[in-house]
């Protein structure tokens, strides 16, 4: 079975022959898990006016905000009513994974919210983990695997009862699978993700895009590598060859990055899509069915997308939206801790945005195309950044290419000073979502 070349950055190339630590990293999870409960416990009985819904103060400090709508879901189904707030805003894979676990747990749904929000976070750092292995040298993989797990909105793959984790876990499953060539598969993950948040269009663009650049890679289409064009083969050993200067049988040098396709090669490998690759296509089925139900059970396909303009939620589209009118004001006239929290939101974007060409540069245009649109959907779609910070935990590619950074810059101060600021953001973050400011 052929497999993807070697990662080749600045530092020399990824071991793809070491097992990732896994063990290593699962404990590190735990013992993030742990401080963050503790932290979220102690945040929801600091609020004397929040009304507790569950006496176990390890689930009951994680059911807030958007967890209550996704409990309704799970134990009532959905419901539109058309200018109000509606159930039908949230897709629908988390909640009804909740949904049938609560019912096999005797009806305990906030178990079965905690549950699978928390296994689901554990297995996407394990997923990430496998994925950023083999692709990045061992300190910039490490880095990058600590980075996701101190994100400072990290605490929505930690416990909280929200489907972030659920769709992570998705996303990067899909991209293992389509790696290994398992193309029906990808697609049928892909499916549940674009069936799990608005934003998993995403998951198959970047799919589709990620198998048309393995068919230009195999068929040895123009390859960009470095600053100059070539024509070569990348073997499943990550043997380069072909013409042009620099050429020749053998690995890339250290110091180069790896080789992709030219734009034009990816348009040219539709010609060799076969049976075999169309089952990318299948991820679609996910948002297809999704729009279906809401087209045949409430008149409006789009229902999802409509309903964001209710009173309270606000986020209609237009200009006022995608030119952030509502921040600026909230900068210049309203609430400075509002400011401060709409702020290290737009920051997180904007770190994301300015790391997409290293991205490309390291992973390719399937995991570039993937990184755009699941940033774009929220940046285009949010009057004010907010709920936009835990919408960068979806890009995954930009968290491993945030790590390749601090891992080979020559300042090397910036790595440990960023680990630290990401923890102590993560705690902040927390005791203020579980002592129920809006952070999302």
């Amino acid at each position: 079975m052929s497999t993807a070349p070697p990662a080749r950055t600045a530092d020399g190339p990824a071991d793809r022959t070491a097992r990732p630590p896994i063990a290593a990293v699962l404990a590190g999870y735990a013992a993030v898990v742990a401080v963050c409960t503790t932290v979220a416990v102690l945040g929801a009985g600091r609020n004397p006016a929040r009304v507790h819904a569950d006496d176990r103060g390890w689930i009951d400090a994680w059911l807030i905000g958007d967890a209550g709508w996704y409990q309704s879901i799970a134990t009532g189904g959905y419901f539109y009513h058309p200018g109000q707030q509606s159930s039908i805003a949230f897709f629908p894979t988390y909640p009804m994974a909740v949904g049938g676990l609560g019912r096999l747990l005797g009806g305990d749904f906030h178990l079965a919210g905690w549950l699978v929000s928390l296994l689901a976070g554990a297995a996407a750092v394990v997923a990430f983990t496998v994925w950023v292995w083999p692709r990045l040298p061992r300190p910039a993989a490490v880095t990058a695997i600590a980075l996701l797990v101190l994100y400072p909105y990290a605490f929505f793959l930690h416990g909280a009862l929200y489907s972030d984790s659920t769709f992570l876990l998705l996303a990067v499953a899909a991209f293992l699978a389509v790696e290994r060539r398992w193309y029906w598969t990808a697609g049928l993950i892909g499916a549940l993700a674009t069936a799990g948040r608005p934003v998993g269009i995403a998951v198959a663009a970047g799919l589709v895009v990620r198998t048309l650049e393995q068919l230009a890679e195999r068929g040895g289409i123009g390859i960009k590598i470095g600053t100059g064009i070539r024509t070569v083969t990348v073997t499943g050993t990550g043997t380069v060859t072909g013409n042009g200067p620099g050429t020749g049988t053998g690995p890339a040098r250290p110091g180069s990055w790896p080789a992709h396709p030219r734009p034009v090669a990816l348009l040219r490998a539709v010609r060799r899509v076969r049976w075999r690759e169309i089952g990318v296509l299948v991820s679609g089925l996910g948002l297809a069915g999704w729009m279906i139900y809401l087209g045949t059970s409430f008149g409006d396909p789009l229902a999802f997308a409509t309903v964001q303009a209710a009173p309270g939620w606000n986020q209609g589209g237009g200009p006022r939206t995608w030119f952030k009118f509502d921040y600026v004001g909230t900068l210049l006239w309203r609430s400075p801790d509002l400011a401060v929290r709409l702020t290290a939101q737009a920051l997180m974007v904007l770190l994301a945005v300015l790391l997409l060409r290293r991205v490309w540069r390291l992973f390719g245009w399937g995991y570039l195309a993937y990184a755009v649109v699941v940033l774009a959907i929220p940046l285009l779609g949010t009057k004010d950044f907010m709920g936009t910070g835990r919408y960068v935990l979806a890009a995954f590619p930009v968290i491993a290419a945030g790590g390749h950074l601090l891992a080979t810059t020559r300042f090397r101060w910036l790595r440990p000073v960023v680990l630290t600021l990401f923890g102590a953001g993560l705690l902040v973050a927390t005791a203020v979502f579980a002592s129920g400011v809006p952070v999302t």
